[in-house]
C-alpha cells in the first residue's frame, strides 16, 4: 500500500530579475524533490531566504511553479478540470506565521472559521455552519462565547488557535505551516505545538512544518528536510539528522543550536561569510562559497542526492 501523500518532483520557482541587472531569474527554489506520507510530519529548514516559505506556498498553489510537479495522491493539480482542483485544492491548507496579519481584523473569530465553509458552500444552512465552526473552536481550545469577539480581543496563541481551526475547516488532509509558532513566547509555542500534535492524531493530518528554529523541528517533526540557496542539502529521519549530520551545512546549523556547556560548541562548524544572491548563485555546489571543505569538483559540478542509508541523503561532494 502506497502511503504518499505528496509527491514533489523537480520543482523550480524562480522570479523576474530587476533591468539593472539584465533580468537574471531569482532562483527562489532551483529543482528540488521530496515526498511526504500520510500521518507524518516533515520538517523544512534553513536559514532565512533559502527558500522553504516559497516551497509552502508553491505546495498550497499560493504561487504558481515555474516548472516542476506538485502530486496529491497521485494526481497533479493542473492537468485536472477547474472542479477537481477544486476539490483537492479543499485537502490542502495553510498555517501561516503571522495571526494577525492573517485574519481579517473585521471578521469574528467564528466568522473567519466559517468563511471557507461559505466559499466552498459547505455545511448547509446558517445554523448548520455556526454548529460547525463552534466544534472547531472546541477543537484548538477556544470558548463558545468567544464566537463573536474580534482578533485584537484575542492574545497571539489564541489568534493562531483561529487560524488553525480555519486550516482545518474544510476537513484537510495536508496542512502546512509556515513557522506557526515563531512569534509566541516560549510556553505558548510548547501549547500550540502540543495542540497540533493532538489534532494530526485526531483529523489524521500530514504536516510540512517550515521553521528555522532547530529544537522546535527536533521536537515536532519526524523527517527533516535542510535547504540552502533553494536547493535540498539533505534529507533524514529526525534522531538521524540530528544524531549523525551528513552535510557541512547541517553540522553548521546543528552546531549553532544553543546548548548550556559553552566547551561542547565547535568553532569548526561556525558558518562564515553571506548567503550569495539566489540571482547570482554560484557554479557547482551552491554552498562551495562558505564551505571549509570545499575544493575542485565543488564548484564546477552541483552534487545529487544520494542515498546514505535508511533514507539518509544528502548532496555533497565530500562524503563517500
Amino acid at each position: 500500500m502506497n502511503n504518499e501523500l505528496l509527491k514533489v518532483e523537480d520543482l523550480c520557482v524562480y522570479y523576474a530579475g530587476s533591468a539593472l541587472k539584465q533580468r537574471k531569474p531569482i532562483k527562489a527554489v532551483d529543482g528540488i524533490s521530496f515526498s511526504a506520507f500520510k500521518g507524518e510530519s516533515v520538517g523544512i529548514v534553513g536559514e532565512s531566504g533559502c527558500g522553504k516559505s516559497t516551497t509552502g506556498y508553491a505546495i498550497t498553489h499560493l504561487i504558481r511553479p515555474t516548472s516542476g510537479k506538485i502530486l496529491y495522491n497521485g494526481q497533479e493539480l493542473k492537468s485536472k478540470t477547474k472542479q477537481d482542483r477544486l476539490q483537492i485544492a479543499k485537502k490542502v491548507q495553510l498555517i501561516f506565521q503571522n495571526s494577525t496579519s492573517s485574519l481579517n481584523p473585521r471578521f469574528s473569530a467564528g466568522k473567519a472559521i466559517e468563511e471557507p465553509l461559505m466559499v466552498h458552500k459547505i455545511g448547509g444552512s446558517k445554523a448548520d455552519r455556526r454548529k460547525m465552526v463552534l466544534e472547531l473552536m472546541d477543537a484548538v481550545g477556544l470558548r463558545e462565547t468567544q464566537f463573536d469577539s474580534y482578533p485584537h480581543e484575542f492574545s497571539g496563541g489564541q489568534r493562531q488557535r483561529i487560524g488553525i481551526a480555519r486550516a482545518l475547516s474544510l476537513n484537510p488532509e495536508l496542512v502546512v505551516c509556515d513557522e506557526p509558532v515563531s512569534a509566541l513566547d516560549v510556553s505558548v509555542q510548547a501549547q500550540i505545538l502540543n495542540l497540533m500534535k493532538s489534532l494530526q492524531d485526531k483529523y489524521s493530518l500530514t504536516y510540512i512544518f517550515i521553521s528555522h528554529d532547530l529544537p522546535v523541528v527536533q521536537h515536532f517533526c519526524d523527517r527533516v528536510i535542510v535547504m540552502y540557496l533553494g536547493n535540498i542539502v539533505e534529507i533524514a529521519d529526525r534522531r538521524e539528522i540530528f544524531r549523525n549530520p551528513i552535510h557541512p551545512y547541517t553540522k553548521a546549523l546543528i552546531a549553532s543550536i544553543p546548548i548550556p556547556d559553552p566547551k561542547k560548541y565547535s568553532l569548526d562548524e561556525v558558518i562564515e561569510g553571506d548567503v550569495p544572491s539566489p540571482q547570482n548563485p554560484p557554479p557547482g555546489c551552491p554552498f562551495n562559497t562558505r564551505c571549509q571543505m570545499a575544493s575542485g569538483e565543488c564548484y564546477d559540478e552541483k552534487p545529487e542526492l544520494k542515498d546514505y542509508g535508511n533514507g539518509h541523503m544528502a548532496a555533497c561532494h565530500k562524503v563517500r
